[in-house]
């Protein structure tokens, strides 16, 4: 048995490294964006759901552009 491929050594061939890098940098980049707006919002459940699952940047990125709109406040109006 090879066990140098069993534990992982010379797991992925070069041209699969040139592919999987830029996706890794990719994910990277729209997690901690995602993250840091949860963080900033104090969105607990959507943190917890941004860190444990990975989608490759699918389902942060739609919480960065659609989930994490502010919503509007109340109107301030002036009672007298």
């Amino acid at each position: 048995m090879n066990y140098m491929n069993y534990w992982g050594a010379g797991m992925f061939s070069p041209q699969q490294i040139w592919f999987l890098v830029p996706l890794l940098v990719w994910s990277l980049v729209w997690k901690g964006w995602a993250l840091w707006k949860a963080a900033r919002a104090g969105s607990k459940p959507w943190f917890v759901v941004l860190l444990v699952v990975n989608t490759i940047g699918l389902l942060e990125i739609l919480y960065i552009f659609v989930f994490s709109k502010k919503k509007p406040g109340p109107t301030s109006s002036v009672t007298q």
